[in-house]
C-alpha cells in the first residue's frame, strides 16, 4: 500500500534548518529498503497560489488556501506493507527532519 507522508512545519515553532544531511541519509535508507516512491520539499507558503475555478471564471489568489500557523513543508510517498510499518518509519522521519509528520494511505 502507498502512503502520503506529509511534513508539517510550524511558523511559531519551526523545525531545525540543519537537517538536510540526516534527511538525505534517511532517504537513502528508504530507497535501499524498498519503501521510497517519491519525495519533495516545498517552497514557503508565500510562494503559493490558490486557483478556484468552480464559478464562471477562475479566481487566482496569493498564499495558502488555509490561514494557519502550520503548513505543508514537504512530503514523501512510501510503499509499505501495512500501516504499522508506515507509522514506524514516520516516527523516525519526524525525529530526522525535526517536524510533525502526518501519514495517510492512498485510496
Amino acid at each position: 500500500m502507498q502512503y502520503l507522508v506529509s511534513v508539517i512545519d510550524d511558523k511559531d515553532n519551526p523545525g531545525s534548518t540543519d537537517r538536510m544531511d540526516a534527511i538525505s541519509a534517511f532517504n537513502e535508507r528508504l530507497v535501499a529498503e524498498g519503501y521510497w516512491v517519491f519525495a519533495g520539499g516545498l517552497a514557503d507558503t508565500d510562494a503559493a497560489t490558490v486557483i478556484d475555478n468552480r464559478g464562471e471564471e477562475a479566481v487566482f489568489s496569493d498564499g495558502p488556501f488555509v490561514e494557519s500557523k502550520e503548513y505543508l513543508a514537504g512530503f514523501w510517498v512510501w510503499e509499505a506493507p501495512d500501516l504499522d510499518v508506515a507509522l514506524k518509519l514516520a516516527a523516525e522521519a519526524s525525529s530526522v527532519c525535526d517536524r510533525k509528520i502526518e501519514v495517510r494511505p492512498f485510496r
